[in-house]
């Protein structure tokens, strides 16, 4: 599982350098309110990646343990507690399987899917998050009666990595918020969106697994991402048999 691999590497170096801060978790316990998580405008704090702020979702999966070792959250910029207006955000997960896990064909697809829908299974209290998957936007509405309470990034990375860990091929997970207004938000979602067209692709061979690639809108990932050109000979063999 090599598809992500050079673009998590090139999202890391862009945190090289700057004051980024692992949280601790051990006892960040926070309620998970489920489909009831609804705030309205009268009760929250302010929007993270509200309005024209950007508000990036970047998943990438791996099996190599030198980009995630082990669990880990992680937050660059100031935490809820400490944010007092609407700004810019975003929210990295690299997710760790074993080598060959996730199996291929359609299976792989699928399997990377469900990795990611994982997002759309958080509901920390106070804390509700509005995904738009079309447009690879991830803003958060956040409650001011939770930042009261004590919610931080601590709370709501640790229950995304308990949910990530309902899925038994996912190894270990790193999770990074970012709230540094300064941040360069703009190449990180280029990289964002590289990533889900990798994901994008890998069913675009599955369906047209007889394609020109010459021809092809996408030949520029496959010729980027190691594995997708392979990939796309191994599903076209396997059907030419």
């Amino acid at each position: 599982m090599k598809l992500y691999d050079e673009t998590i590497k090139r999202i890391l170096n862009m945190l090289d350098g700057t004051s980024l801060k692992e949280l601790d978790i051990v006892n960040a316990n926070w309620p998970d309110v489920g489909d009831h998580n609804m705030i309205l405008r009268l009760d929250m704090a302010y929007e993270l990646g509200g309005g024209n702020y950007p508000a990036v979702s970047a998943m990438g999966v791996t099996a190599d343990s030198e980009l995630v070792p082990t669990d880990e959250v992680y937050l660059l910029g100031p935490d809820l507690s400490e944010i007092k207006a609407d700004q810019p955000y975003a929210r990295i997960a690299i997710v760790r399987v074993a080598d060959d896990s996730l199996g291929d064909g359609n299976v792989l697809y699928n399997a990377i899917r469900k990795i990611e829908y994982v997002r759309y299974h958080i509901n920390p209290q106070g804390y509700m998050t509005r995904i738009s998957a079309s447009k690879n936007r991830e803003p958060v509405r956040v409650g001011a009666e939770a930042i009261q309470n004590g919610l931080g990034f601590a709370q709501v990375g640790k229950l995304f990595l308990d949910k990530y860990h309902d899925n038994e091929n996912i190894e270990a997970v790193k999770l990074i918020f970012i709230t540094e207004p300064d941040f360069d938000f703009e190449v990180l979602f280029d990289y964002a969106k590289q990533m889900e067209d990798i994901t994008g692709t890998i069913d675009h061979i599955l369906k047209n697994v007889s394609m020109d690639c010459n021809s092809c809108s996408l030949q520029q990932i496959c010729d980027e991402v190691e594995g997708l050109r392979e990939l796309h000979f191994v599903t076209s063999a396997g059907l030419t048999k």
